[in-house]
């Protein structure tokens, strides 16, 4: 089982509070867990960021949501309990609860509708009332699909470009990593080829005590298998225990080269 969403953890985290008493956020993730079955790993899923994982942030959201349709109402010390408004929506016995329940209280249409800029709760489209994502995740899914699409514009300039803009940006990216001490070391180290790669030798630091064979292929296939061996078997030839291969495209699957020292 996946980790369940903020709208699928609305109506446990109510059922919880129907004690009256007043919990926190660590009271009610225990409780949710059992009620929902998440698994040790789900428990542990991390949002992208790493800061934060899925489940506790899905349980935040869930809370503000039935905060804000005035279910539950927090308290002293960041505890939180339930509502004369949440008990009296439990007494109907509802199947189930989301947003798009929650749209019957006028507090909680005046809340989604501060929460889109322009727009008025009447506006929303379906998908919107129905969605599971919480705002973290929205935010991070929507640098994603930008970060894809910067990725490929990028790429897609490096193969029009000339041979020799390439070989210049990996000598930038390498002295940006902290490879060669400068630009000029960097440029003297790694040399010109003619298929439009950069195959040479860098600094792997700037005292210049250990060296790093390279190899880049700016393709739009992905590498395989017959190019990977050439390259270990260049590294053997030279007696070299450290090399990077890099690549416009990508490699094949289960061929990505693993260089150890």
């Amino acid at each position: 089982m996946s980790v369940p969403t903020f709208q699928q953890m609305m109506l446990p985290l109510l059922r919880f509070l129907e004690d009256g008493g007043e919990h926190n956020h660590t009271e009610a993730a225990e409780a949710l867990r059992i009620a929902l079955a998440v698994s040790e790993t789900d428990l542990a899923e991390l949002l992208p960021s790493g800061k934060q994982t899925k489940f506790m942030n899905r349980l935040y959201w869930a809370k503000v949501h039935l905060s804000k349709a005035l279910l539950v109402e927090t308290t002293a010390l960041k505890k939180f309990r339930l509502t004369t408004r949440g008990k009296a929506l439990l007494d109907e016995a509802p199947p189930s609860m989301g947003m798009q329940v929650l749209t019957q209280f006028p507090e909680y249409r005046a809340f989604r509708a501060g929460s889109y800029a322009g727009g008025t709760a009447q506006t929303q489209s379906a998908a919107d009332v129905e969605a599971d994502s919480t705002p973290e995740e929205q935010l991070e899914a929507a640098y994603d699909t930008i970060r894809i699409r910067l990725e490929q514009a990028l790429i897609g300039q490096i193969l029009k470009a000339p041979p020799a803009f390439f070989e210049q940006l990996v000598v930038d990216l390498l002295v940006a990593m902290g490879y060669g001490g400068s630009r000029s070391d960097a440029g003297r180290a790694v040399g010109k080829s003619a298929d439009g790669g950069v195959d040479g030798i860098i600094n792997e630091d700037r005292l210049g005590l250990d060296s790093i064979y390279l190899q880049a292929k700016r393709w739009q296939g992905p590498v395989g298998s017959p190019e990977v061996r050439d390259f270990v078997g260049s590294l053997v030839g030279h007696s070299a225990t450290k090399g990077v291969f890099l690549t416009t495209s990508s490699f094949t699957k289960g061929k990505r080269p693993v260089m150890a020292s």
